[in-house]
């Protein structure tokens, strides 16, 4: 699939992932539509790789279609990367074993209506429109990518509802990938691991705790850049084989240590398949 002369959206598109996958996308050739609720930071990075800002509420129907039409109106709409989303931690229960205590449940349903429906919603209308594009000479009319976490296979003490939510973006994306498979459209899933991203804050305390984090990564003891998640969203683009893949960079914690592995799941294989 051909990135170049194509317009893509990427959500989350004004920080961290999102902001490395639109600079990407942009080297590329294609017209990038940051789509975020940071208007600042989204209007800026947009001015700066000759695309366009949409504020856009992934939960809001209207704001996705606006964001998808601004797409369609710079050329056919070939490329979405999914990297909205948002973090929580709280545990299930308080200490004191009163009710009012228990994990906040509007919490909950924010973290899933945002990193979940918001997800799907922008996979459905721009689903849509991509169906009605011109396919290329393999058929394709289109690649969606979604951003999950590693959190959704290894979720850690109060990570509940983010763990929820990224599960279910990992859930959705195999019949995702085969309701799209007639139109030529594919779907797959990056799962992150510990990557460098503004969650983490800025300043002395959160570079002191970022190299806590990357001492306990077996090779290279660091975090992941956001380019290298880049690198490897926007080449879900070209490559026309991958469809209903999950990609993951897997840590496995427990009380001693901090174990990584690269791993594949393709649909059909009972068991993961290792990148080595």
């Amino acid at each position: 699939m051909e990135i170049n002369g194509t317009s893509a959206i990427v959500t989350g598109g004004a920080s961290g992932l999102g902001e490395a996958t639109a600079r990407l996308l942009a080297q590329r050739g294609a017209s990038v539509v940051v789509a975020d609720l940071n208007a600042d930071a989204g209007e800026a990075l947009a001015k700066e790789i000759g695309g366009t800002f949409v504020r856009t509420d992934v939960t809001s129907t209207d704001d996705v279609i606006a964001c998808v039409d601004t797409a369609i109106a710079a050329a056919p709409l070939f490329s979405v990367v999914n990297c909205a989303g948002i973090g929580w931690a709280s545990r299930t229960i308080g200490k004191d074993g009163e009710y009012s205590s228990a994990h906040d449940l509007d919490v909950y349903r924010k973290v899933i209506e945002i990193n979940l429906v918001g997800t799907f919603n922008v996979c459905r209308l721009a689903a849509t429109k991509m169906s009605q594009n011109a396919p290329d000479e393999d058929g394709c009319r289109g690649a969606i990518v979604n951003t999950a976490s590693v959190a959704a296979e290894d979720g850690q003490i109060g990570q509940v509802a983010y763990s929820s939510s990224k599960g279910g973006v990992v859930g959705l994306t195999l019949p995702l990938a085969r309701d799209l498979t007639p139109i030529g459209v594919r779907a797959n899933c990056i799962l992150p691991g510990l990557i460098d991203t503004p969650i983490y804050g800025s300043g002395p305390q959160s570079d002191e705790f970022k190299a806590r984090l990357g001492q306990g990564v077996l090779f290279p003891k660091r975090l992941g850049y956001s380019e290298e998640f880049a690198t490897l969203a926007v080449e879900l683009g070209p490559a026309f084989a991958l469809r209903g893949l999950r990609l993951l960079r897997l840590l496995r914690f427990d009380e001693r240590r901090l174990q990584i592995g690269k791993i594949a799941v393709f649909p059909g294989h009972s068991q993961p398949a290792f990148l080595r």
